[in-house]
């Protein structure tokens, strides 16, 4: 039999509450403001979501819910489509 990884070795701390060094993890902005419907004129609350190459950033770096993260893909399609957002880097 092979032996088991420990926490240790595999880079994560064993003491309970820590995540083995990912950091704290980041709570929804859109969730703390009490934002119900995100606006796809709203280009200055859309640009935090879309990285510099025009790609939509994921859940994991926006820290973003589910639900945001879903309204806020939809919004950036809508404002690529009406011409307010690049759908390509230049």
């Amino acid at each position: 039999m092979r032996p088991r990884k420990t926490d240790e070795r595999a880079g994560r701390s064993s003491r309970p509450g820590q995540r083995g060094g990912l950091g704290r993890r980041r709570s929804c902005q859109l969730c703390r403001d009490h934002v119900d419907e995100i606006d796809y004129k709203n280009l200055a609350q859309l640009r935090r979501y879309v990285a510099e190459k025009a790609k939509i950033r994921g859940r994991g770096v926006t820290g973003a819910c589910r639900r945001h993260q879903r309204d806020v893909a939809v919004a950036v399609k809508r404002a690529r489509e009406m011409a307010l957002l690049p759908s390509v880097a230049a």
